[in-house]
């Protein structure tokens, strides 16, 4: 099927040029839309217009993008470099079953949509966990302060500094 492969786009060689479309995509005002070649107007739906607009931003940064369908699967290196983190901690985590993965010979095999969906549970897990850490420290009066104390700076050495 075309149009269904990984695609790499490197930055224009003058990245900055694209800070106009970039502006235009911040002010839309109506309803996104393309105007084709023969001039019929294409309406897009926002989560194109999303895509789109962080594209042009990443590129205007001189970044390059990457546009993969979901059902890409991943080396583990590739997987590792995507979440950052080392690619023995990745290992780790398939071993463990935190993450699905093939093996179908000597090299693992990972598919897009498990990273994505361990990724997002990692980033929830990591929120609850904060939460937890603040309820207990106000329910243990770590952040109240006496009305009377004096607030002090300290130094820091230079070799600090």
């Amino acid at each position: 099927m075309e149009g269904t492969e990984q695609r790499t786009v490197l930055p224009p060689a003058r990245a900055d040029e694209l800070l106009g479309l970039l502006r235009a995509l911040d002010e839309q005002r109506s309803a996104p839309a393309l105007i084709a070649r023969d001039g019929t107007r294409i309406d897009l739906p926002d989560e194109l217009y999303d895509v789109l607009h962080d594209v042009v931003l990443a590129l205007s940064r001189g970044m390059a993008i990457t546009v993969a369908p979901r059902h890409t699967v991943l080396t583990t290196g590739e997987a590792a470099e995507m979440l950052g983190i080392s690619r023995p901690t990745l290992v780790r985590l398939l071993e463990a079953g935190e993450i699905p993965y093939e093996q179908p010979g000597r090299h693992r095999r990972i598919r897009l949509d498990d990273l994505l969906a361990y990724q997002e549970r990692a980033r929830r897990a990591r929120a609850a966990g904060l939460d937890e850490m603040v309820r207990v420290s106000e329910a243990g009066g770590v952040y109240d302060v006496p009305p009377d104390a004096k607030a002090e700076r300290r130094s820091v050495p230079e070799e600090e500094a």
